[in-house]
């Protein structure tokens, strides 16, 4: 009786396992510099310039996981900064997903030190930002605070995007904000939501 328990046990979490779905360096390891795109990512937006951080433009939050992590900025002349990962293996379409994220705002990021939100994006090719999957709160704390994500996909996805974007109230456009990013989860499969 034991032994098959334990053989049930073991396929349930290689079958876990298997549906979740890995970024690579998700918590943005790398040397602390400016306009550098992390290992693994590539920009989506014009102008994405992340950096990596602490050490850049004031900032000096101490990473959440491991060393480094990424800063995305908004801009007053309406433009914003998203980088994105082509998936290992894809998200699957009318599936829910979780997904944990470590997040701040620096109060010292040069003249960028306004709250924005994080809003995270499903694409079927690079860059194309098919299905809004997570639209965070306004994030206007210093310290690092973990933020538990659950979504339900409308198709399939190759890729994932990870995006600074404006307050969500009227006239907050063209706000100089921060986002600080670090220790990204795997996405993991939950039970299904409705769409």
């Amino acid at each position: 009786m034991f032994r098959l328990f334990a053989f049930i046990t073991a396929i349930g979490f290689a079958f876990s396992a298997n549906a979740q779905v890995r970024l690579e360096n998700a918590s943005f390891e790398g040397e602390s510099q400016d306009a550098t795109t992390p290992m693994n990512w590539h920009p989506c937006e014009m102008g994405t310039t992340p950096d990596i951080l602490p050490g850049e433009f004031g900032v000096t939050l101490e990473a959440s996981e491991g060393e480094t992590y990424m800063g995305l900025i908004t801009r007053d002349d309406g433009t914003y900064e998203s980088v994105g990962q082509r998936l290992f293996k894809p998200m699957e379409g009318e599936e829910c997903y979780s997904i944990k994220v470590d997040l701040a705002c620096s109060p010292n990021y040069a003249s960028h030190n306004k709250a924005i939100q994080l809003r995270i994006w499903g694409a079927e090719t690079k860059c194309s930002k098919d299905q809004l999957l997570v639209e965070s709160i306004v994030i206007d704390h210093n310290e690092w605070e973990s933020y538990d994500f659950k979504f339900s996909t409308k198709m399939p996805f190759n890729y994932v995007i990870f995006e600074a974007y404006y307050a969500p109230k009227e006239g907050e456009i063209g706000r100089k904000g921060n986002i600080l990013v670090d220790n990204i989860s795997q996405i993991k499969p939950c039970r299904r939501a409705s769409l």
